[in-house]
C-alpha cells in the first residue's frame, strides 16, 4: 500500500506553525522571513522525521527553474575528471542544486548529443570541459542566452566565463625545473590538438628551454592523437632516443599520456629517473604508487570546481551581470622522478 505523501500541512500542523511558515523555512527563506532560530530548526526535524520530500515538478513549473545544473566533462575515465565531477556536483548540492553528469569522450559529437539531451532535460545552466571542435556549440549556447562556464579548457576567441589552469605558466615551470636539475634535452608528449590549455602547454615547454638557452629540437616534441595513444607514444619515444640529441628528460602534458609512456619506458628497461627523468601534469594515486614517486602538476581542482558553480550560481542569479574569467595557478610538486643529476666533478 502506498504512504500518504507528506505535504507541508502535514509539518505545519505538527509544529504548531503556519503552512507559509513551513514554506520558508525549507525553501531556505527563514533569514527573510525573519523566523527564529529554534523554529526553524524545529520544522527542518519534523520534516526529516516524517520523511518529507519537495515536489520539485511543482516547484519548477511555478518558478520555471529545475534546480539542475549539466555538468559535461571531457574523459570520465581520467582521475583529474572524475575528481572535478564529485567536487562539483557536492559544492552545487551545497547551494540547492543537483548535477547531471555526462562525459564527451572528447568527441564533438557526443558533446552536442549531451546538450541537447541537457537542454531538453532543462537544465538550468552547464558547466563544461571543452572536447576539440566544439566552439559552434558554445556559440549556439551564447546566442540562447544559456547560462554556462567553461572549466579547465576554454576558447579564448569567444567572450564566455572561464575557470581555468595557467596552463603556459605550469608547463613552463616543468621545464625549467628539469633545466635546473641538470637535464638538457627535455622532450614533450602532448596531443595533437589545437584546443587553448593544449597549445599553452607546448609554449610554454619551448619557452622554458628558450629562457635557459637550450635550443628546441623538433624531435624533443611529439603529439599524439587520442585514439591512437599507445602505438604513437611507442613511436614517439622511440625518435627521441634514437636521435642524435636524445632525450634525458620527459614531461608529458596530460596524466593519461604519462601513464601510457611509463608503461612503455618500463618495457624498455628504462630506470626513471638515471635513464630519463619524468614529469607530469595531473596529480593521482597511481604516481605515489610508482616505485619511483612522479613528479607532477599540482592543479587546484577544489578550486577550479567550486569557482565554477559559484560563477554559474551567480550569472543564474543575475543573467547581465560581467563575465567573469579566472586563470589559477598550478605547484609543482618535485618527487624522485625528477631529481636532479649526480654533479659531475
Amino acid at each position: 500500500m502506498n504512504k500518504k505523501k507528506v505535504s507541508l500541512k502535514d509539518i505545519a500542523e505538527k509544529a504548531q506553525v503556519s503552512t507559509a511558515l513551513v514554506s520558508y523555512v525549507l525553501n531556505g527563506k527563514e533569514k527573510e522571513s525573519r523566523v527564529g532560530h529554534e523554529i526553524a530548526v524545529k520544522i527542518k526535524q519534523i520534516a526529516k522525521e516524517l520523511n518529507y520530500q519537495p515536489n520539485y515538478l511543482a516547484k519548477s513549473l511555478r518558478s520555471g527553474k529545475t534546480q539542475t545544473i549539466g555538468l559535461i566533462i571531457a574523459d570520465i575515465s581520467n582521475p583529474f575528471f572524475a575528481n572535478i565531477a564529485r567536487i562539483v556536483e557536492d559544492e552545487a548540492k551545497k547551494n540547492g542544486y543537483t548535477v547531471i553528469i555526462g562525459s564527451s569522450d572528447e568527441t564533438a559529437e557526443k558533446s552536442w548529443d549531451l546538450i541537447t539531451v541537457f537542454l531538453n532535460r532543462q537544465v538550468d545552466g552547464f558547466i563544461i570541459v571543452s572536447s576539440e571542435n566544439t566552439e559552434e556549440q558554445i556559440q549556439y549556447l551564447l546566442e540562447r542566452n544559456v547560462p554556462f562556464v567553461l572549466l579547465d579548457r576554454h576558447f579564448p576567441e569567444i567572450p564566455t566565463d572561464f575557470v581555468s589552469l595557467n596552463s603556459f605558466k605550469a608547463a613552463y615551470d616543468a621545464g625549467s625545473h628539469l633545466v635546473r636539475g641538470g637535464y638538457k634535452n627535455i622532450g614533450l608528449i602532448a596531443y595533437k590538438s589545437q584546443l587553448f590549455h593544449m597549445q599553452e602547454r607546448i609554449r610554454g615547454y619551448r619557452f622554458s628551454l628558450e629562457d635557459n638557452q637550450i635550443p628546441f629540437r623538433p624531435e624533443w616534441l611529439k603529439e599524439v592523437g587520442f585514439n591512437t595513444i599507445e602505438e604513437e607514444i611507442k613511436v614517439g619515444i622511440d625518435d627521441m632516443l634514437a636521435s642524435g640529441f636524445a632525450v634525458d628528460a620527459l614531461i608529458f602534458a596530460t596524466y593519461r599520456l604519462a601513464i601510457t609512456g611509463l608503461k612503455y619506458i618500463n618495457s624498455l628497461g628504462l630506470k626513471v629517473p638515471d635513464d630519463l627523468a619524468i614529469v607530469s601534469f595531473g596529480q593521482a594515486e597511481a604516481f605515489d604508487l610508482y616505485y619511483c614517486p612522479i613528479t607532477y602538476v599540482l592543479q587546484p581542482m577544489e578550486e577550479l570546481g567550486k569557482t565554477a558553480v559559484e560563477i554559474l550560481i551567480q550569472k543564474l542569479k543575475k543573467p547581465d551581470s560581467n563575465k567573469k574569467q579566472i586563470l589559477m595557478e598550478a605547484k609543482l610538486m618535485a618527487r624522485n622522478s625528477s631529481r636532479p643529476k649526480a654533479s659531475v666533478f
